[in-house]
Protein backbone atom coordinates (compact mmCIF):
# COMPACT_ATOMS: atom_id res chain seq x y z
CA UNK A 1 0.00 0.00 0.00
CA UNK A 2 1.37 3.43 -0.95
CA UNK A 3 1.65 6.24 1.59
CA UNK A 4 -1.02 8.29 -0.22
CA UNK A 5 -3.45 5.35 -0.24
CA UNK A 6 -2.82 4.72 3.45
CA UNK A 7 -3.58 8.32 4.43
CA UNK A 8 -6.67 8.40 2.20
CA UNK A 9 -8.04 5.37 4.07
CA UNK A 10 -7.04 6.91 7.41
CA UNK A 11 -8.77 10.20 6.60
CA UNK A 12 -11.96 8.40 5.48
CA UNK A 13 -12.04 6.32 8.68
CA UNK A 14 -11.63 9.48 10.78
CA UNK A 15 -14.51 11.13 8.90
CA UNK A 16 -16.65 8.09 9.68
CA UNK A 17 -15.83 8.67 13.36
CA UNK A 18 -16.98 12.31 12.89
CA UNK A 19 -13.56 13.84 13.48
CA UNK A 20 -13.54 17.48 12.25
CA UNK A 21 -11.84 18.09 8.88
CA UNK A 22 -9.32 20.52 10.38
CA UNK A 23 -8.23 17.91 12.89
CA UNK A 24 -7.96 15.27 10.15
CA UNK A 25 -5.76 17.53 8.00
CA UNK A 26 -3.52 18.43 10.93
CA UNK A 27 -3.20 14.79 12.00
CA UNK A 28 -2.30 13.58 8.50
CA UNK A 29 0.28 16.36 8.10
CA UNK A 30 1.92 15.48 11.42
CA UNK A 31 2.01 11.79 10.55
CA UNK A 32 3.48 12.41 7.12
CA UNK A 33 6.22 14.52 8.72
CA UNK A 34 6.92 11.72 11.17
CA UNK A 35 7.32 9.20 8.32
CA UNK A 36 9.69 11.57 6.51
CA UNK A 37 11.89 11.72 9.63
CA UNK A 38 11.86 7.98 10.32
CA UNK A 39 11.93 6.71 6.74
CA UNK A 40 9.44 3.94 7.54
CA UNK A 41 6.32 2.79 5.68
CA UNK A 42 2.98 4.04 6.98
CA UNK A 43 1.39 0.64 7.66
CA UNK A 44 4.59 -0.69 9.19
CA UNK A 45 4.81 2.29 11.55
CA UNK A 46 1.15 2.76 12.49
CA UNK A 47 -0.59 -0.55 11.71
CA UNK A 48 -3.79 -0.95 9.63
CA UNK A 49 -5.35 2.42 8.77
CA UNK A 50 -8.82 1.64 10.15
CA UNK A 51 -7.49 0.38 13.49
CA UNK A 52 -5.12 3.33 13.81
CA UNK A 53 -7.94 5.77 13.05
CA UNK A 54 -10.01 4.24 15.84
CA UNK A 55 -7.16 4.84 18.27
CA UNK A 56 -6.72 8.44 17.07
CA UNK A 57 -10.27 9.67 16.97
CA UNK A 58 -12.86 6.97 17.43
CA UNK A 59 -12.77 6.13 21.11
CA UNK A 60 -13.14 9.53 22.79
CA UNK A 61 -15.95 12.11 22.64
CA UNK A 62 -15.55 14.81 19.98
CA UNK A 63 -14.07 18.12 21.25
CA UNK A 64 -16.52 20.10 23.33
CA UNK A 65 -18.92 17.22 24.01
CA UNK A 66 -19.65 16.94 27.75
CA UNK A 67 -18.79 13.56 29.24
CA UNK A 68 -22.10 13.63 31.13
CA UNK A 69 -23.93 13.25 27.82
CA UNK A 70 -22.79 9.64 27.52
CA UNK A 71 -25.32 6.92 28.34
CA UNK A 72 -24.44 4.30 30.94
CA UNK A 73 -25.85 0.80 31.12
CA UNK A 74 -24.93 -2.31 33.12
CA UNK A 75 -26.02 -5.82 32.20
CA UNK A 76 -25.00 -9.44 32.58
CA UNK A 77 -25.31 -12.84 30.90
CA UNK A 78 -24.29 -16.41 31.65
CA UNK A 79 -21.17 -17.97 30.14
CA UNK A 80 -23.28 -19.75 27.52
CA UNK A 81 -24.71 -16.47 26.24
CA UNK A 82 -22.18 -13.71 26.94
CA UNK A 83 -20.40 -13.68 23.58
CA UNK A 84 -23.64 -13.61 21.58
CA UNK A 85 -25.04 -10.73 23.63
CA UNK A 86 -21.75 -8.81 23.45
CA UNK A 87 -21.98 -9.03 19.65
CA UNK A 88 -25.60 -7.81 19.72
CA UNK A 89 -24.96 -4.88 22.05
CA UNK A 90 -21.65 -4.00 20.40
CA UNK A 91 -23.52 -3.56 17.11
CA UNK A 92 -25.77 -1.09 18.96
CA UNK A 93 -22.81 1.07 19.92
CA UNK A 94 -22.27 -0.09 23.51
CA UNK A 95 -18.64 0.00 24.64
CA UNK A 96 -17.71 -2.16 27.63
CA UNK A 97 -15.59 -0.10 30.02
CA UNK A 98 -15.12 -2.78 32.68
CA UNK A 99 -16.62 -5.74 34.51
CA UNK A 100 -17.75 -5.02 38.06
CA UNK A 101 -17.15 -7.18 41.15
CA UNK A 102 -20.09 -9.48 40.35
CA UNK A 103 -19.24 -9.96 36.68
CA UNK A 104 -21.61 -7.43 35.10
CA UNK A 105 -20.64 -5.55 31.93
CA UNK A 106 -20.42 -1.80 32.63
CA UNK A 107 -21.03 0.02 29.33
CA UNK A 108 -21.17 3.52 27.94
CA UNK A 109 -22.39 5.03 24.67
CA UNK A 110 -21.60 8.63 23.76
CA UNK A 111 -23.99 10.50 21.44
CA UNK A 112 -22.27 11.45 18.20
CA UNK A 113 -19.77 8.60 18.33
CA UNK A 114 -21.89 6.14 16.35
CA UNK A 115 -19.32 3.35 16.51
CA UNK A 116 -19.98 -0.37 16.52
CA UNK A 117 -17.84 -2.51 18.82
CA UNK A 118 -16.68 -6.10 18.54
CA UNK A 119 -15.69 -8.37 21.40
CA UNK A 120 -13.96 -11.65 22.05
CA UNK A 121 -13.46 -13.83 25.12
CA UNK A 122 -10.22 -15.64 25.88
CA UNK A 123 -8.88 -17.78 28.70
CA UNK A 124 -6.28 -15.67 30.55
CA UNK A 125 -5.22 -17.97 33.38
CA UNK A 126 -1.73 -17.42 34.82
CA UNK A 127 1.06 -16.96 32.29
CA UNK A 128 -1.37 -17.34 29.39
CA UNK A 129 -2.56 -13.75 29.98
CA UNK A 130 0.73 -12.22 28.76
CA UNK A 131 0.70 -14.50 25.72
CA UNK A 132 -2.87 -13.54 24.78
CA UNK A 133 -2.16 -9.83 25.25
CA UNK A 134 0.93 -10.07 23.05
CA UNK A 135 -1.06 -11.81 20.29
CA UNK A 136 -4.13 -9.56 20.33
CA UNK A 137 -2.76 -6.07 21.06
CA UNK A 138 -1.17 -5.62 17.59
CA UNK A 139 -4.60 -6.30 16.08
CA UNK A 140 -6.18 -3.47 18.07
CA UNK A 141 -7.77 -5.62 20.81
CA UNK A 142 -7.90 -4.06 24.29
CA UNK A 143 -8.59 -5.93 27.53
CA UNK A 144 -11.76 -4.44 29.01
CA UNK A 145 -12.46 -6.80 31.91
CA UNK A 146 -11.82 -10.15 33.56
CA UNK A 147 -14.14 -12.68 35.20
CA UNK A 148 -13.03 -16.00 36.72
CA UNK A 149 -10.56 -17.43 34.18
CA UNK A 150 -11.79 -15.33 31.24
CA UNK A 151 -10.62 -12.04 29.79
CA UNK A 152 -12.91 -9.91 27.59
CA UNK A 153 -11.39 -7.88 24.76
CA UNK A 154 -12.87 -5.04 22.69
CA UNK A 155 -12.03 -3.00 19.61
CA UNK A 156 -14.00 -0.65 17.35
CA UNK A 157 -15.57 -2.63 14.54
CA UNK A 158 -14.05 -0.18 12.07
CA UNK A 159 -10.77 -2.01 12.66
CA UNK A 160 -12.13 -5.00 10.74
CA UNK A 161 -15.15 -3.64 8.84
CA UNK A 162 -13.97 -0.16 7.84
CA UNK A 163 -16.83 2.31 7.19
CA UNK A 164 -19.35 -0.47 7.91
CA UNK A 165 -18.26 -0.12 11.54
CA UNK A 166 -20.15 3.17 11.81
CA UNK A 167 -23.64 3.37 13.26
CA UNK A 168 -26.17 5.71 11.66
CA UNK A 169 -28.72 5.68 14.48
CA UNK A 170 -28.55 4.64 18.14
CA UNK A 171 -31.21 2.14 19.26
CA UNK A 172 -32.91 2.76 22.60
CA UNK A 173 -31.19 1.54 25.76
CA UNK A 174 -32.49 -1.99 26.47
CA UNK A 175 -34.90 -2.26 29.39
CA UNK A 176 -33.60 -5.75 30.16
CA UNK A 177 -30.35 -6.27 32.06
CA UNK A 178 -30.18 -10.06 32.49
CA UNK A 179 -29.65 -12.26 29.42
CA UNK A 180 -29.71 -15.99 30.19
CA UNK A 181 -29.35 -18.80 27.68
CA UNK A 182 -31.72 -21.78 27.77
CA UNK A 183 -29.06 -23.77 29.61
CA UNK A 184 -28.54 -20.92 32.05
CA UNK A 185 -32.29 -20.68 32.74
CA UNK A 186 -32.50 -24.43 33.28
CA UNK A 187 -29.58 -24.34 35.73
CA UNK A 188 -31.15 -21.39 37.57
CA UNK A 189 -34.50 -23.19 37.79
CA UNK A 190 -32.89 -26.33 39.23
CA UNK A 191 -30.98 -24.24 41.76
CA UNK A 192 -34.14 -22.38 42.88
CA UNK A 193 -36.03 -25.66 43.42
CA UNK A 194 -33.10 -27.15 45.31
CA UNK A 195 -32.80 -24.00 47.42
CA UNK A 196 -36.48 -24.08 48.37
CA UNK A 197 -36.30 -27.76 49.24
CA UNK A 198 -33.16 -27.26 51.31
CA UNK A 199 -34.69 -24.41 53.29
CA UNK A 200 -37.82 -26.44 54.05
CA UNK A 201 -36.17 -29.73 54.92
CA UNK A 202 -32.61 -28.98 56.02
CA UNK A 203 -32.76 -25.52 57.52
CA UNK A 204 -29.98 -22.94 57.27
CA UNK A 205 -27.01 -25.37 57.56
CA UNK A 206 -28.37 -27.44 54.69
CA UNK A 207 -28.92 -24.31 52.63
CA UNK A 208 -25.28 -23.29 53.13
CA UNK A 209 -24.15 -26.75 52.05
CA UNK A 210 -26.32 -26.43 48.94
CA UNK A 211 -24.66 -23.14 48.01
CA UNK A 212 -21.26 -24.78 48.38
CA UNK A 213 -22.41 -27.60 46.14
CA UNK A 214 -23.64 -25.13 43.54
CA UNK A 215 -20.24 -23.44 43.54
CA UNK A 216 -18.60 -26.80 42.90
CA UNK A 217 -21.09 -27.47 40.07
CA UNK A 218 -20.38 -24.13 38.35
CA UNK A 219 -16.64 -24.68 38.76
CA UNK A 220 -17.02 -28.12 37.22
CA UNK A 221 -18.96 -26.72 34.25
CA UNK A 222 -16.34 -24.06 33.59
CA UNK A 223 -13.47 -26.54 33.92
CA UNK A 224 -15.23 -28.98 31.60
CA UNK A 225 -15.76 -26.23 29.01
CA UNK A 226 -12.11 -25.19 29.19
CA UNK A 227 -10.90 -28.76 28.75
CA UNK A 228 -13.26 -29.22 25.81
CA UNK A 229 -11.91 -26.07 24.14
CA UNK A 230 -8.33 -27.16 24.81
CA UNK A 231 -9.03 -30.57 23.26
CA UNK A 232 -10.62 -28.99 20.19
CA UNK A 233 -7.63 -26.69 19.64
CA UNK A 234 -5.20 -29.60 20.10
CA UNK A 235 -7.15 -31.65 17.56
CA UNK A 236 -7.08 -28.81 15.02
CA UNK A 237 -3.33 -28.37 15.39
CA UNK A 238 -2.82 -32.10 15.09
CA UNK A 239 -4.74 -32.10 11.81
CA UNK A 240 -2.69 -29.16 10.53
CA UNK A 241 0.55 -30.75 11.69
CA UNK A 242 1.50 -27.82 13.96
CA UNK A 243 2.12 -27.98 17.71
CA UNK A 244 -0.57 -26.33 19.89
CA UNK A 245 0.28 -23.12 21.75
CA UNK A 246 0.85 -23.46 25.48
Amino acid sequence: MTTDTYFEELAEALRTAEVPEEQIASTVADLRAHLTETGTAAEEEFGPAAAFAAQLGGVVPPPGEPEEAAESWTWTADLFNDRRMLAVHGDQGWEVESLDSVGRFVCRRAPGQALRWEYRREVVRGRRKDQVLAELSPEGWELCGEWMVYGYFKRPKAASAGPAGALDTLPATPAQWLFLSRRGKALLGVWMMMSAAACLTLGLPGYVMLLMGLGALVSGLVTSKLETERGRVAAEHATEGTPPKS
